[in-house]
């Protein structure tokens, strides 16, 4: 029976036929007696229905690497995490017929169900909803405390926040405690870093993730201080999402502060603090990404050559010249690629080296990051590239060529791709 559900539901999302109260009375009632997952795809299909929602994803196809920053569960999945869909705006509006069937599930004993329709209607519900969930907010039952606390980060209403900074300090369920902490992010205020930095104390280890996600979100360096604190938790997930956090406020003032999570005992942490370190590009956060050009881990290394170039600052060329002899390929084609970047002339005579590198991705890249830098000293290296044996090289060292003759063909593009993932 739930293959045929599936089916139908995708059917009406892809054709936007009319969803209509009957049929979200049906898929709900049906949904109860499903297992977690099918619950959470279905949920999907009928909360992307009119655009409602739509991943937080980065863009893909960009013609230079672009670490990923920490994943971040979010509340309300049929299971312990979820993934959340943010509301796209202007999608249309919802039947008032179809919120009162959505409505009449809000307090269902299915969590996925009840979250489900909390997440309807608290992107179409307004007051009616805000009070729906407020009331929720203060029930005897812990699970429906959670539901209302995942409507109310969905409303994205300020007037929720002292109620939310209360369950998140006060109540004692910590699904609760850390649904608040997300709405609150959700929310955005500034008025939300002081119980949220408090939050970074709490006894549940998602209580703690959360709230440094939530001040991520909020973007302001004032909590710069208190997730400087979270460095020193205990538990990896903690620690990743601050960094992250530090990465997202995007300030000078936690240079400092990621030089000390650079010499993280994981390396998923001091990977995390290379990619915040290029988030804030600071010319202050060299001497650190330099020192992790030496960590142990690729990934590390990589990340931090990727930072290098997004500061684009001339500092790093010393380091990143010489890490154009690295052993691994994709570190030699990552620093090619971050020289173009900075675009310094003192990287000219170690980029025309690199055209001569074993590895064909590399000498593309050098001759990409020649182009960039335009300076005459390249010509010869470059000319002589045009007759390398990989055509990618060949049309690489042509398109440079036009650069330093300021003759650029609006149709001739040169891609360069250098690995690099973050993986916490």
């Amino acid at each position: 029976m739930i293959a045929p559900l599936l089916a139908g539901l995708l059917l009406v999302v892809q054709n936007r036929a009319t969803l209509d109260s009957a049929t979200v009375t049906r898929v709900l009632t049906q949904l109860k007696a499903s297992d977690s997952a099918v619950c959470e795809l279905a949920g999907e299909a009928l909360t992307n229905y009119g655009g409602f929602w739509g991943h937080h994803a980065f863009a893909d196809g960009m013609p230079m690497p672009q670490p990923m920053p920490t994943p971040m569960p979010m509340p309300g999945g049929g299971g312990g995490g979820g993934v959340h869909f943010g509301m796209h705006e202007g999608s249309r509006d919802v039947d008032p017929a179809v919120r009162r069937a959505f409505r009449a599930f809000i307090r269902d004993d299915n969590r996925c169900v009840r979250n489900i329709a909390a997440r309807v209607l608290g992107n179409r519900g307004g007051s009616e909803s805000y009070n729906l969930f407020i009331g929720m907010l203060k029930d005897a039952r812990a699970d429906f405390r959670e539901t209302g606390a995942l409507g109310l980060g969905e409303l994205e209403d300020s007037r929720a926040i002292s109620p939310l900074s209360d369950a998140l300090s006060g109540d004692d369920s910590p699904a609760v405690r850390m649904t608040a902490a997300w709405a609150l992010g959700e929310i955005e205020e500034k008025v939300s870093i002081e119980p949220l930095s408090r939050a970074l104390n709490d006894r549940a280890l998602e209580v703690r993730r959360t709230a440094a996600w939530a001040l991520g979100q909020i973007e302001d360096a004032r909590s710069v201080r208190p997730l400087s604190t979270a460095l020193d938790d205990q538990a990896v997930e903690v620690r990743l999402t601050a960094v992250w956090a530090l990465g997202e406020i995007e300030d000078a003032a936690a240079v400092p502060v990621l030089a000390t999570a650079a010499k993280d005992r994981d390396p998923r942490v001091r990977q995390q603090a290379a990619w915040a370190l290029g988030e804030i590009e600071s010319a202050q956060g060299i001497s650190t990404l330099e020192t992790l050009m030496h960590d142990p881990v690729a990934e590390v290394r990589k990340t931090a050559i990727w930072a290098l170039g997004e500061i684009e600052d001339g500092g790093a060329v010393p380091a990143l010249a010489t890490a154009l002899k690295d052993a691994d390929p994709e570190v030699r084609s990552l620093s090619a690629w971050a020289l173009g970047e900075i675009e310094d002339a003192s990287a000219v005579e170690p980029l025309l080296a690199a055209l001569k590198d074993s590895d064909e991705d590399v000498r593309a890249t050098a001759a990409w990051a020649l182009g960039e830098i335009e300076n005459p000293r390249a010509r010869a290296g470059l000319t002589a590239a045009q007759r390398d044996e990989v055509g990618s090289v060949r049309h690489a060292a042509t398109w440079a060529l036009r650069q330093l003759d300021d003759d650029d063909d609006p149709h001739v593009h040169v891609h360069v791709n250098p690995k690099v993932k973050i993986k916490p």
